[in-house]
């Protein structure tokens, strides 16, 4: 476990020479870890309320008495009233981007980065030891130091580094859960082990007894943390910005992979509408980035590039109005931070008013020159505008300066207009007033069309106006969702030791391990070898000497001598029994046990607090009044084979054997019993 931990290196705030693990820096007090520790404060606060709300509710179902019902009625209205300033406080939290943005920033609108989701510490130790000596025969005592490494690694991805590596962490135990769920979960018994997750939105906790929500929660915040590593990228470069559109495409991929790996999960933050929002969230940043990567070097003062960026600055502020229009449904509307909304619909005027300012600088700042390429503008200009004010045409606007301006000056004021909704939605949310960068932001952008609305302002404004047409979004740098590699990591499974996984799996079962002695007879062991790891025996002398003592065709070698042979082949086998002798050497075999039985006498479901056993073939033999040879078990028909008769005969009836009158039989064993009502009650009754 060495190879992968790092030392702390945090001498100046109490480092002792302790080691994480690589990608884990919990002892790091960076913003982020405060930020997390104060939601999880929260989670605890809110799960207490909850809880006094739903004792609250219970009792006043219960109660006649009209004097309880008061006192209950108002606990009720204290405890509404808290758990309403805690939800309030958690989507405070959530709206801190400060946290998450790049200590460099000084000059660029603020990301949205998702929030880690937390979770309550995991004890596999004792449980998979008790599997491990029940399930495999095997003492789980020697397995230790692999329960310490997967316990390790599970703690480590509660506080990922905000980087590749921390990426890297989560990825490795995402690629272990499910190598564990087929070691360890077996479809028919409960391993006891309770995973608990908390809703990164509201903080209400989730908790199963399967790997569904752990292997999602996994996938949830490798999104996060691309999305954090997004926000957290220095903007004002070149390689900043490129780092933070792979990130947030690489976010959305990874959300992608939930919304259709995971379907059912009971948390909503991870439901199929939320996700689908924030895949939207993250396409959208991931669209920003790329038009300020595109603006990064400046915009070249001509025709055809401001009409460019115009077009660009209009598909961002497009999708940022879909990622808006998605967060205002229900029941969205009521599980995300208002802070998020305000943002998209902020940003959705910010960037249309930022288009239509590129559009007036293009039209008022460039006249059709003797040495202009006429079709060339005419065909730019005729791609901007879906439907043009009634009299106005492409090339009239191009050649007759009068019309020019006026579509210039309509322009211009969009970007007023524009500019001011910005401002105005700014100030209706109190999490947005506290980024100053934004503010500063959106009023320079504002001064800046005013300015430009102002050199060609003139008295005859309100006899000319005319309103200016929308402009078509086109990007050349469209952001698409990316699937990382990250996901595919190759491990080394835990409890290898355990055998291959193809054999020895919770799935599977199989005998004790049997010793048998195996002597050579004339160089021959009475037997032959098939298969990979583990050996399979075939062709078995029913007159040798491994037969007599008890081997079986179909067994599987998993030791010989002292030496475990679970992961050898057949070369390595034969090699080490190629030198048997009469003397003979001590092997240890399994048999697989067949678990699923052919024809089950009861099955049971369990559907709305009420238990229900059907009985699915019932046999009944009267040893008295039939003989063996008259006994059958004839199926009705169905309704839909009524005509077929005689020529579904013999796929409507079951013939049994005949019956030895010895009693052996299972149809002559008694009838089991429903359980009683106390079996329902018991956890290993439903599966």
């Amino acid at each position: 476990m060495t190879d992968t931990l790092l030392p702390n290196g945090i001498e100046d705030s109490g480092g002792d020479g302790k080691y994480f693990r690589k990608g884990c820096n919990p002892l790091a007090q960076t913003g982020r870890s405060k930020l997390q520790k104060q939601r999880a404060i929260l989670n605890q606060q809110i799960i207490k309320q909850m809880r006094m709300r739903a004792g609250a509710e219970n009792l006043l179902k219960a109660t006649n008495n009209n004097k309880v019902k008061e006192m209950v009625v108002l606990e009720l209205s204290y405890v509404n009233s808290n758990l309403q300033l805690l939800m309030g406080q958690l989507e405070e939290l959530n709206s801190s981007v400060d946290v998450y943005q790049s200590t460099q920033e000084t000059a660029n609108i603020p990301l949205i980065a998702l929030g880690l989701k937390e979770t309550k510490e995991a004890d596999f130790s004792a449980p998979f030891k008790d599997f491990i000596l029940e399930h495999y025969n095997e003492d789980g005592r020697t397995f230790e130091d692999e329960l310490a490494d997967l316990m390790d690694l599970r703690q480590a991805c509660r506080t990922p580094s905000r980087n590749e590596t921390g990426v890297e962490l989560l990825a490795k135990y995402y690629s272990h859960l499910p190598l564990i769920e087929n070691r360890f979960f077996s479809p028919t018994r409960q391993t006891g082990i309770f995973f608990t997750w908390y809703d990164s939105f509201t903080g209400v906790p989730v908790c199963q007894q399967n790997l569904s929500l752990e292997k999602a929660s996994v996938v949830f915040n490798m999104a996060a943390l691309y999305s954090q590593i997004g926000t957290r990228s220095d903007r004002q470069t070149t390689v900043g910005l490129a780092e933070a559109i792979s990130s947030f495409q690489k976010a959305a991929g990874m959300l992608s992979h939930l919304k259709e790996t995971f379907t059912h999960i009971p948390s909503y933050d991870m439901s199929p509408a939320m996700v689908s929002m924030l895949i939207r969230l993250m396409i959208a940043q991931a669209q920003e980035c790329l038009f300020e990567k595109i603006a990064l070097p400046g915009v070249l003062n001509q025709f055809t590039s401001l009409i460019k960026m115009a077009q660009e600055a209009a598909k961002v502020s497009e999708i940022y109005d879909q990622v808006h229009q998605s967060m205002i449904q229900m029941p969205i509307k009521d599980n995300v931070p208002f802070f998020w909304s305000t943002m998209s619909l902020v940003k959705t005027n910010h960037y249309r008013a930022i288009a239509h300012h590129f559009m007036a600088s293009a039209l008022l700042d460039h006249e059709l020159g003797p040495n202009d390429d006429e079709d060339q503008q005419e065909k730019t200009l005729s791609q901007v505008y879906d439907q043009l004010p009634e009299g106005f045409s492409p090339l009239g606007i191009l050649k007759n300066k009068d019309e020019r301006e006026r579509i210039g000056k309509a322009h211009i004021r969009r970007a007023i207009s524009g500019h001011e909704d910005a401002l105005r939605n700014y100030g209706l949310c109190q999490h947005l007033e506290k980024l100053e960068a934004l503010q500063e932001i959106l009023q320079a952008s504002h001064r800046r069309s005013r300015d430009k609305y102002s050199d060609f302002e003139n008295e005859e404004e309100f006899t000319d106006y005319v309103e200016a047409p929308d402009i078509i979004s086109k990007t050349e740098h469209k952001a698409e969702m990316e699937l990382p590699a990250a996901t595919k990591v190759k491990v080394t499974d835990f409890f290898q030791r355990l055998g291959p996984l193809s054999v020895f799996s919770a799935k599977q079962k199989w005998t004790a391990p049997r010793k048998i002695r195996v002597c050579a007879e004339d160089r021959d062991l009475g037997f032959t070898l098939k298969g990979e790891a583990p050996v399979q025996v075939v062709s078995l002398d029913p007159l040798s000497h491994a037969a007599t003592d008890g081997l079986k065709e179909g067994d599987y070698i998993v030791a010989v001598g002292d030496k475990d042979a679970k992961w050898m082949g057949v070369g390595d086998m034969m090699r080490l029994l190629k030198d048997v002798d009469e003397k003979g050497i001590e092997i240890q075999v399994v048999s697989i046990i067949d678990n699923s039985p052919t024809m089950p006498t009861k099955s049971a479901t369990f559907s709305g607090n009420l238990p229900k056993t059907y009985s699915m073939i019932c046999l009944a033999h009267n040893d008295e009044e039939k003989t063996s040879k008259a006994r059958k078990v004839i199926k009705k028909s169905s309704f839909l084979s009524w005509g077929l008769k005689n020529k579904m005969k013999s796929a409507s009836t079951l013939s049994l054997p005949i019956d030895d009158q010895s009693g052996a039989h299972s149809w002559n064993k008694p009838i089991p019993t429903f359980p009683t009502s106390s079996a329902y009650n018991h956890d290993s009754f439903f599966h």
